[in-house]
């Protein structure tokens, strides 16, 4: 049985490691390709204006890499400008950013979830009248944390870092998306992205309609509900779910092994 990583190409990379070494057959897929944002000079500008928010929200690694990707040179942190991140990943790479861990907001590393309602948890407690806010992500994304902060009377502005495509498969990956749907059943699917499964449907459409026996037969583990539900949606029947941490997805992927 071979599991599937389908973050991108960066974070696909890690998991695949974190899972081979405990014994699992792990091999990269990525179906979201990351690219630079179509107005880099957004991101350029808001670094000039960074000393004056009160909150800077990394939703993904990919917000922060792209993010500090376009940094001026010699830059250092605003003294008062905290910085949320939503897991332990986009945590990690913040801090190895040189990003100040005591600035840092983010749920503990035992919480049930990685998400925005999680990372509110440890921030509904301040007061934010008044305070500008910065949310770092892609072009589209969910607007819940942005919502509940505007409630507490922030101003909230959305800055585009990166965006996301269909990824190009090279050969190898073509090749293993051809066996995976060939062979379902050796497979499993590992989402940590909706987006992923709609690019899936995207690669495969293009290959002519795989037929809903293919997705029955075909096993997905997902790393939150909205996920989980995203793959009913596809057509799979068989679907996991686990918290977002290499151990918990290793202990999933053991306890479903022939």
């Amino acid at each position: 049985m071979r599991v599937l990583v389908t973050r991108p190409l960066a974070q696909a990379a890690e998991w695949v490691e974190a899972l081979r070494s405990h014994g699992i057959d792990a091999v990269a897929l990525p179906l979201i390709a990351i690219v630079p944002p179509s107005d880099p000079l957004a991101v350029v500008d808001s670094w000039a204006n960074l000393a004056g928010r009160r909150l800077v929200v990394f939703v993904s690694p990919n917000a922060a890499l792209q993010f500090f990707a376009r940094a001026p040179a010699g830059w250092a942190w605003p003294e008062h400008t905290r910085v949320a991140s939503p897991g332990p990943g986009t945590t990690r790479t913040l801090i190895a950013l040189g990003v100040p861990p005591r600035v840092i907001d983010a749920p503990a590393d035992d919480a049930p979830q990685f998400d925005s309602e999680t990372l509110w948890c440890s921030l509904q407690m301040r007061d934010w009248h008044g305070a500008s806010v910065l949310l770092v992500r892609g072009p589209q994304g969910r607007d819940w944390l942005a919502a509940r902060l505007a409630e507490r009377g922030a101003v909230v502005d959305t800055l585009a870092a990166y965006e996301r495509e269909t990824p190009h498969l090279d050969a190898t990956e073509s090749a293993l998306l051809d066996q995976a749907l060939t062979a379902p059943r050796r497979f499993v699917w590992l989402f940590s992205s909706s987006e992923a499964i709609d690019h899936l449907q995207k690669l495969t459409s293009r290959r002519g309609d795989p037929g809903e026996a293919i997705w029955r037969a075909s096993r997905a583990l997902a790393t939150h509900p909205r996920i989980a539900q995203r793959a009913r949606d596809a057509g799979f029947a068989a679907i996991l779910e686990s918290r977002p941490t290499p151990s918990a997805v290793v202990a999933c992927i053991q306890s479903i092994r022939p």
